[in-house]
């Protein structure tokens, strides 16, 4: 409804049968739907069955109740359309029974109520929050709400009216609930205040049963719950589903999946405590129109949460005269620059600044400006570097709304003096004294700021220090000296001479050099002791002192420090075990490798003679390795069996050292007897595998086996899992091809693949082992390109050959190798 103030209204039939007043009163529906009884209480029972007395008890207290809420919908129905009529009367300069009946001919020509109309009334007139907050509903409502749902408006000042009218914050609860918030689905609401050591205390609830009241009537500090997320927020904060989140308030049980809505409660800046709303579903995404109905509720439990707080502030703009004053005069006793800052609302009553109402005389503002102009200003004005998010106006603005004082360490003030900034670093502590905040800016002196980093420093090295007037006699020392001594602060400090009495009876002779080194011939001196607590504990001491003289010469005072050293002594002792036992288990392990290597030149010396044989020349070359940890199971034999044919073989057992070479023996001595049995080199590598799987603890190897017959110049060969033979024929070198054949001692029957070669006068056969081709940098395939190029070039003789492809292969492994040449004649 649109009037203007003067403007006449339609002129409507008149009733005589019934006044003005009682049309309106008659056409105010109940602001919420009762779910009363019939007048004659609870339904008949089945015939032959008598109701209880309990029973009818419980169905008339229940009628009555809902009566009375009835009666008390009505009231404040019946409210809102007077005021409404007062403000028709004042517009319209008629009677109220004029007003009344224009309230009642508009309400018909329009088609809703009376109390409907008498709401859009009073927000028109009024402009206050809740008639912003019903024009943005209707603005931004997609739907118009439905005929029989009371509107946002009619709710909010029915709200609104029950509030004014409620006598505490349990009843304002109970308003709130039945004219608010049950037609948003809401089942219930608490109303949380806010004490300023941030504790909260229920003042009022609707919808939760007592025994959860009762339970909830207090929340200590730092406890989290729904309402002190709401409160560190600052802000309306929502939790969908109880469950998911996790945090614990009232009336969870029965709801666990239920919904909040946490409002802060406050004015002009300040949190006087938390409504908090709940619904018995997880609650979906809210359009903004709700949510602002419910910081309006919040608004209107403000004011009451306000007079029932145990420090009230009055007008937030406006704070006490007196209080105020004790601050001020607080603030001027203490010892440290300190500001009374006081709160400065914006036209809306809304917290936009402070106001510096004081500054002590130690405060120096960074500009050099006088206190005459930093009093009075605002602060932002004077600091505008303070309003960074983040900065100290945050922490301003959250101590005022919360009451939570705060300690924030190294801050800046900055004041600008045209475009240059100055700045003043200090610690700043900020308390709220009723609506007043005080702001210590304490800048800590450099000499106080070294002295605690030298404690600082001396607690973490465990220093403590001393000294000792030799004229008086008088020992000082600081704390840390007490604490390395055992002893307690009111303990008498011991003086040099009776410090062999505390140290352990070994160390007595070695404090008496000290003593005379500093007493008699007045020089700087150290010792290392034990000290023998009193707590039994003994603690290694490292005491240095120097003579202190006068200006004639003579010892007037002895200063010095002692280091607990106790944990450096200990970890010497365990290196210099340590280093015992590496020299031990070095010697040890050299002997092993001495004994390996003696072992593997017994049985191979490393250039040991031609070998000649019928129909060929053999040569040998055996390259150990250059560390002896390094020694490996490489071996190579020729001998002639008793058929005439030549046995060549060479191998290389896994591993290093002792058990490399025990196994390098057993692999070559077993192939040696099975080879007179005149088995072919394929059965030989069988049996030697029988032999590494089964006769031996674990033992693997590569091996090549090949049987020459000097008669027919051929050569049967088999390989297990080494690299094959090479064959230099003229100015050419060839791999033999890379057979089927397991390493020796990997399964128990694998099967091996011999071959049949026939050779011719002059060929060159040469067998090796890998530390001839093997290097970290690049594939063994590579490297066997390179020594098949190194084997082609000629030589005058078969032991040059062998001795330039030791020169010039690319081996980087530092392995043992063996090179055995055969040359056919």
């Amino acid at each position: 409804m649109n009037t203007t103030p003067g403007e006449p209204l339609a002129p409507q039939p008149h009733h005589p049968d019934r006044t003005a007043t009682d049309t309106a009163n008659q056409a105010v529906p109940a602001a919420r739907t009762p779910r009363s009884l019939p007048d004659d209480g609870p339904p008949a029972r089945a015939s032959g069955a008598e109701p209880h007395g309990t029973g009818r008890l419980a169905a008339t207290v229940e009628r009555l109740r809902q009566e009375a809420l009835d009666a008390q919908s009505a009231a404040e129905g019946r409210a809102l359309v007077e005021m409404a009529k007062g403000i028709l009367v004042g517009r319209l300069g008629c009677g109220p029974t004029e007003a009344a009946r224009q309230l009642t001919t508009l309400a018909e020509q329009s088609g809703t109520t009376a109390l409907a109309l008498a709401v859009d009334i009073i927000n028109q007139s009024a402009r206050d929050r809740v008639s912003d907050i019903a024009q943005h509903f209707l603005d931004t409502a997609v739907d118009p709400p439905a005929p029989d749902t009371t509107a946002p408006a009619v709710r909010l000042r029915t709200a609104e009216s029950s509030v004014l009218a409620a006598g505490d914050s349990q009843a304002v609860a109970t308003a709130l609930l039945e004219n608010a918030l049950r037609p948003l689905g809401a089942h219930g609401v608490a109303i949380w205040i806010a004490a300023a050591d941030s504790s909260l205390t229920l003042v009022g609830q609707a919808g939760f049963t007592e025994e959860d009241a009762n339970r909830w009537r207090y929340v200590p500090p730092e406890v989290a719950t729904c309402a002190r997320l709401a409160l560190t927020n600052r802000d309306l904060t929502v939790v969908t589903s109880l469950s998911e989140a996790g945090i614990p308030t009232i009336g969870r049980r029965p709801h666990p999946d239920g919904g909040r809505v946490m409002v802060p409660s406050g004015t002009g800046g300040r949190i006087h405590g938390v409504l908090e709303i709940a619904w018995p579903q997880a609650l979906p995404p809210q359009p903004p129109q709700v949510l602002r109905q419910l910081e309006a509720l919040a608004e209107l439990c403000a004011h009451t949460l306000e007079e029932q707080s145990p420090h009230p502030a009055g007008a937030a703009d406006a704070p006490h005269p007196g209080a105020v004053a004790e601050l001020t005069d607080l603030t001027d006793h203490l010892h440290d620059p300190a500001l009374v800052l006081t709160p400065a609302l914006d036209d809306d009553g809304r917290l936009a600044d402070f106001r510096i109402h004081h500054t002590n005389s130690r405060f120096v503002d960074p500009a050099g400006r006088p206190r005459s102009l930093v009093t009075g200003a605002r602060f932002l004005e004077a600091y505008p570097a303070a309003g960074e998010n983040g900065g100290l106006f945050d922490k301003l603005e959250r101590t005022y709304a919360t009451g939570e004082a705060c300690q924030v360490l190294s801050t800046a003030l900055t004041a600008f003096v045209g475009d240059v900034p100055l700045t003043t670093v200090a610690d700043v502590g900020i308390s709220r004294h009723g609506a007043a905040l005080l702001l210590i800016w304490k800048i800590e002196d450099e000499t106080a700021r070294l002295a605690s980093l030298l404690q600082h420093a001396q607690r973490l090295g465990r220093v403590g220090g001393f000294e000792q007037n030799m004229t008086t006699g008088k020992t000082t020392w600081n704390g840390q000296l007490f604490t390395l001594f055992g002893l307690p602060l009111t303990a008498s400090p011991v003086p040099l001479e009776d410090l062999a009495g505390h140290a352990h009876p070994h160390d007595v002779n070695s404090i008496g050099r000290f003593l005379r080194t500093l007493l008699h011939r007045q020089r700087e001196s150290s010792v290392d002791f034990r000290l023998l607590r009193p707590d039994g504990i003994t603690r290694h001491i490292r005491m240095v002192a120097e003579p202190v003289l006068n200006d004639r010469g003579r010892l007037h005072a002895i200063r010095g420090a002692c280091q607990d050293v106790s944990s450096q002594h200990w970890t010497e002792v365990a290196l210099a075990a340590t280093r015992d036992q590496l020299a031990d288990s070095e010697a040890e392990s050299a002997d092993r490798n001495r004994l390996a290597l003696q072992l593997q030149h017994a049985i191979m010396p490393p250039a040991p003679a031609p070998l000649e044989v019928p129909g060929l020349r053999i040569a040998v070359r055996y390259r150990p390795a250059e560390t002896e940890a390094y020694v490996g199971g490489d071996w190579y034999d020729s001998v002639v069996l008793p058929d005439n044919k030549v046995l060549l073989s060479v191998g290389d057992v896994a591993g290093h050292g002792v058990r490399a070479a025990t196994g390098m023996v057993v692999l070559r001595n077993a192939l040696r007897g099975l080879a007179v049995t005149g088995a072919g080199p394929a059965q030989l590598l069988t049996w030697l595998n029988s032999v590494a799987f089964h006769l031996t603890s674990h033992l693997t190897a590569t091996a090549v086996c090949g049987i020459f017959d000097p008669e027919t110049r051929t050569l049967r060969w088999a390989r297990a899992g080494h690299l094959p033979p090479v064959l230099v024929r003229g100015n050419r070198a060839e791999a033999f091809p890379l057979t089927g054949g397991m390493l020796l001692g990997a399964l128990p029957e694998p099967t091996f693949v011999e071959e049949e070669v026939q050779l011719q006068a002059d060929d060159v056969l040469l067998m090796y082992t890998d530390g001839l081709v093997e290097r970290r940098d690049i594939a063994v395939t590579d490297s066997l390109s390179q020594l098949l190029t190194v084997a082609s070039r000629s030589a005058d003789s078969l032991e040059k050959r062998l001795d330039n492809m030791l020169t010039h292969t690319a081996s980087d492994t530092d392995d043992d190798t063996c090179l055995i040449g055969i040359e056919v004649h």
